[in-house]
């Protein structure tokens, strides 16, 4: 017999967006340590991000915390992860892919193949960090 948890099971809280919201993901290594390296450089991408959206009238929502305190960063580093965040996030929302670091793609590979609603990938990299960089 199978003994279910219902925390499992039970569906995750949509985002709640605005009109002119756009829903931010931001990608990741899957060492934590790069990760964590590499934190202040993706949140200045972001600020820039955000500053230049307002300009057009939009306001950018991040779908994870900016900063896992359990983590130690703000990236998605793990598949499961991604799977998780992509529940959340409502299929028809605009969507921004921000990288200003390296990562890997499969991490979010299945919530970008199902999503219905508008897709920017965007790279703001300076080089500084050895790696790969892809969307």
């Amino acid at each position: 017999m199978v003994n279910w948890n219902n925390e499992v099971l039970r569906q995750p809280e949509k985002l709640k967006l605005g009109t002119k919201s756009i829903v931010l993901v931001a990608n990741g290594d899957r060492r934590r340590t790069a990760n964590t390296a590499c934190q202040n450089a993706q949140l200045e991408c972001e600020r820039q991000l955000r500053k230049a959206f307002k300009r057009l009238g939009y306001e950018i929502v991040r779908a994870h915390p900016k900063v896992d305190p359990a983590l130690g960063h703000g990236f998605i580093e793990t598949q499961a992860q991604g799977r998780e965040i992509f529940s959340r996030i409502p299929k028809d929302a605009p969507l921004l892919v921000a990288e200003a670091v390296w990562q890997y793609s499969h991490h979010v590979l299945a919530g970008l193949r199902d999503h219905k609603g508008p897709i920017l990938t965007l790279a703001n990299w300076s080089g500084q960090w050895p790696g790969l960089v892809g969307c």
